[in-house]
């Protein structure tokens, strides 16, 4: 008998089916296999830790150059995240900018442009707009959003939001500086140097969220390095003679001494605060999450520190030493464990709208900011873009720089106008201290040309006709100070200034 196979027909479509079954246990193999090493889907979206110093300038960090402060932490971090070259204040003014960045509007919308204003209710807070997100929210540290009194306390309803609430109106007092909690009125105080204690209950809040099913979002508002800078701690001081302070070339020599006696606690406070700010990051890899948290160190706005012959502890004005600020964006999940710098300028309406849109939540019909998050996920640049800052109302700053303005900035020039025509154009890229003006030169009449144009259309979207201050200052009904705030009386309390504000408190 012939021991090879008969291939009736049945036996070649029995054969067919053993390989078809064979070819589709092996594929359904494969796609198991596949689907076990494919990345899984987070289960919620990632934590963010925003952290806000006050009148931290851009320069004044080991990594951007600045050959006098110690901040190894931060000029680690910024190795690991993206940093924004280009970020600025939209008015470089406290208030202000925590205006801007709560409601994601500008300052010519909300009236938010004096230090000391209350931000109307009817404002969507950022607070609320995260747990509309699915976040928890904490709030630690400076607010100055409230404009009843530095001291006043802030009820849980004024609080736009934030659930866990450590916080306090404005206090420079850093080694007694109070903060309210809770629903109680009762001041409280924190345990000595307050960069200190308000690192060490982030860390503890932190802790309290690891087995909460939502992403928490934690602001943690920092007073420092704004003056008084004497009171930054002494051993830190030391670190720091004044006779070896090295100071830029656009600070004139004859304020030379008193420059360097307020950049010896300016830079002690800076350190303090990346001490504290390394602690807090070493404190997320120690609990397994900061590849899971997206955090943002920035600040509201700079310092001028003598630079133009501006005095110390001054802003406002729009200079890169005041306008500019630190922006670095850590999120590893987005660029891996390297970091890369971004030259796309931004401005503080951009922020929230650029978050929302990297971590795909929908961004605030109200919000007038740009979502530049195409920046961060393309790994990109927007060529020619331009981003807006301004002052409405100047104070403070005795000299040719006290003067409204309206800015412009690219990855390459700051071009300002004031209400008498073109006023200041920088090339920044080839003279980052600002040292001279072009505004004159023949051969940047083009480029000044282009850049008014791009100022027209900023304003133009924005509905700003850049009136004078008294204008601005009339349609809100605001009555400011000598130096420009909303005045309050030694027990840190202020009349009611606006129809909303007494709309609100009543």
């Amino acid at each position: 008998m012939n021991s090879k196979a008969v291939h009736t027909p049945f036996a070649m479509l029995a054969d067919r089916m053993r390989h078809r079954v064979y070819f589709t246990g092996c594929l359904c193999a494969w796609i198991v296999l596949l689907l076990g090493c494919a990345p899984k889907k987070p289960e919620k979206k990632p934590s963010i830790l925003y952290i806000l110093a006050d009148q931290w300038r851009a320069s004044a960090t080991g990594y951007a150059g600045d050959p006098n402060v110690r901040t190894p932490h931060l000029d680690q971090l910024a190795k690991q995240s993206i940093n924004f070259q280009n970020a600025v204040s939209v008015i470089p003014v406290c208030t202000p900018y925590r205006a801007s960045l709560m409601t994601g509007r500008y300052p010519t919308s909300t009236g938010m442009f004096l230090n000391d204003l209350h931000l109307p209710l009817t404002e969507y807070g950022l607070g609320d707009v995260l747990a509309d997100r699915g976040y928890t929210t904490a709030y630690i540290g400076k607010w100055h959003l409230d404009g009843q009194g530095r001291h006043a306390y802030i009820p849980p309803e004024r609080r736009r939001g934030f659930a866990y609430w450590k916080a306090a109106e404005c206090d420079h007092d850093y080694n007694q500086s109070h903060y309210y909690t809770g629903n109680s009125p009762e001041k409280q105080y924190w345990e000595g140097y307050d960069v200190y204690a308000q690192t060490a209950d982030a860390k503890a809040y932190i802790a309290g969220q690891l087995e909460n099913e939502k992403p928490f979002a934690l602001f943690l508002s920092y007073g420092t390095p704004h003056f008084p800078h004497h009171t930054a701690p002494e051993e830190l001081q030391q670190n720091y003679p004044p006779g070896e302070i090295i100071l830029p070339a656009n600070v004139p020599e004859s304020m030379g001494e008193q420059v360097r006696k307020e950049a010896q606690g300016y830079y002690a406070h800076c350190e303090a605060l990346d001490q504290s700010i390394g602690d807090l990051l070493a404190y997320l890899d120690a609990l397994g999450i900061r590849e899971e948290t997206l955090i943002v160190f920035t600040s509201d706005h700079g310092e001028m520190l003598g630079s133009h012959g501006v005095r110390p502890k001054a802003k406002q004005v729009p200079l890169a030493e005041s306008a500019r600020i630190p922006f670095l964006l850590h999120y590893p999940p987005l660029h891996g464990k390297s970091g890369r710098t971004v030259q796309t300028p931004i401005t503080t309406p951009d922020i929230f709208p650029t978050l929302f849109g990297l971590l795909d939540l929908p961004i605030p019909d109200t919000y007038e900011g740009d979502d530049l998050s195409s920046v961060l996920t393309e790994n990109s640049e927007i060529e020619g873009h331009a981003v807006l800052y301004m002052q409405l109302a100047p104070w403070g700053v005795a000299g040719p720089y006290g003067r409204e303005y309206r800015a412009v900035k690219t990855a390459q020039y700051t071009y300002v106008r004031s209400l008498d025509g073109p006023w200041l154009l920088f090339n920044d890229q080839k003279d980052p201290l600002q040292l001279t003006n072009l505004i004159e030169e023949p051969a940047y009449e083009a480029i000044v040309s282009q850049l008014d144009e791009k100022l027209e259309a900023l304003l133009g979207k924005r509905g700003d006709a850049f009136h004078p201050a008294q204008w601005y200052l009339d349609r809100w009904q605001l009555k400011p100070g000598a130096h420009g705030s909303i005045p309050y009386d030694k027990e840190g309390t202020v009349p009611p200034q606006s129809p909303q504000l007494r709309k609100d408190a009543s």
